[in-house]
């Protein structure tokens, strides 16, 4: 197999914070969001309370529908899949009208790549869509209305071209290839991923440093960890490492539970639906402050579990199964949570 050295893959990536440091980086420099320890305290309770009712659990991923099985042999090319157009599902002035078989968002993103599946399409396959034209993609994506098409099209059929090749070229075009050349460490995976594949870049320069977020390829390392149980091909010695994917909607959790809270200036931009740049000061913020408080509860969350309820799997108390609660959460509460705005860019990294 035709590779680059990770040696080299390893020491490009070098001169960014890991998410970690870059969410409390980013925190101490905030002029535009706060952190609240009362917030917090909240936030470590309600996670506490669904790890031991079992509500969070590694589990809890492939028993949606949609989602693969283990066993399925298209599982890994699947998720890669998904993940590489894991992006904006919303528009400047239709924020959630995009559906596919009764679907939205993230969701009907995965009806389409399963509908296509079940149309005879080999779109898991990098030989495939490493060439797919535009209307065939379009048509992969159409929406139940006929109407309300799929934002950023252009740049998923990009995304796609782009991953494809590097698959072919680099890893005999089987995602599985990357995964296994990490040999079972979440941090070497992640590196892989943002070196190989550029739509997965999702960094920022921020008050003199370099920080990296890395929504899409830790969502990516997450899945595959969720999918596999943390077994075989998705067992990694260091999957605690992995932060949350820092989005436009966990943010709205945060403030309801009253962890995070916007300045004046802020929320003013983010009421009168303000586009942001990616890399916009508020935006890294926002999304900074997001990594910081998911990984201040996760640890305040094992310690609290240690003393309390020692017998808990600690595996279900990382970044990755807070972040799929808390993201189910405000998909269960949207209408109680639709009065918090979010921040909005028009971004292919989440």
């Amino acid at each position: 197999m035709s590779t680059i050295p990770l040696r080299r893959t390893l020491s490009k990536m070098s001169s960014y914070l890991t998410p970690r440091q870059s969410g409390e980086h980013i925190v101490k420099h905030a002029k535009y969001v706060k952190v609240l320890p009362a917030g917090i305290k909240r936030l470590v309770k309600e996670i506490a309370d669904g790890v031991v009712a079992k509500r969070i659990d590694v589990a809890n991923f492939s028993q949606h529908e949609l989602h693969p099985k283990s066993s399925d042999e298209y599982a890994a090319n699947w998720i890669f899949i998904v993940d590489t157009l894991n992006f904006c599902f919303w528009t400047p002035h239709n924020y959630t009208k995009y559906k596919v078989n009764g679907y939205t968002g993230y969701f009907a993103l995965c009806a389409a790549i399963n509908r296509a599946m079940a149309d005879g399409l080999d779109i898991t396959n990098p030989e495939f869509y490493s060439k797919i034209d535009k209307e065939t993609l379009s048509s992969i994506f159409r929406p139940d209305d006929a109407i309300t098409q799929i934002p950023l099209l252009e740049k998923r059929l990009e995304c796609l071209h782009q991953v494809g090749k590097r698959l072919l070229t680099n890893w005999e075009g089987r995602f599985e290839n990357v995964v296994k050349a990490a040999n079972h460490s979440a941090v070497t995976l992640l590196k892989l991923i943002v070196d190989e594949f550029p739509c997965f870049q999702d960094q920022a320069t921020f008050a003199g440093e370099r920080v990296a977020i890395w929504k899409r390829a830790q969502i990516l390392v997450g899945d595959l960890w969720s999918c596999y149980h943390g077994e075989g091909l998705g067992h990694f010695e260091d999957i605690e490492k992995v932060t949350m994917f820092a989005d436009y909607r966990i943010p709205q959790v945060l403030v309801h539970f009253g962890s995070l809270e916007y300045t004046p200036e802020l929320l003013e931009v983010l009421q009168k639906d303000t586009i942001l740049e990616n890399g916009d000061a508020m935006e890294v913020e926002i999304r900074g402050a997001s990594i910081y408080i998911i990984e201040e509860v996760k640890d305040a969350v094992l310690e609290l579990l240690k003393q309390q309820h020692p017998d808990v799997d600690a595996r279900n108390v990382n970044s990755i199964l807070i972040d799929q609660y808390l993201w189910d959460f405000r998909r269960a509460h949207a209408a109680e949570l639709e009065h918090i705005p979010f921040h909005k860019v028009l971004s292919i990294y989440y």
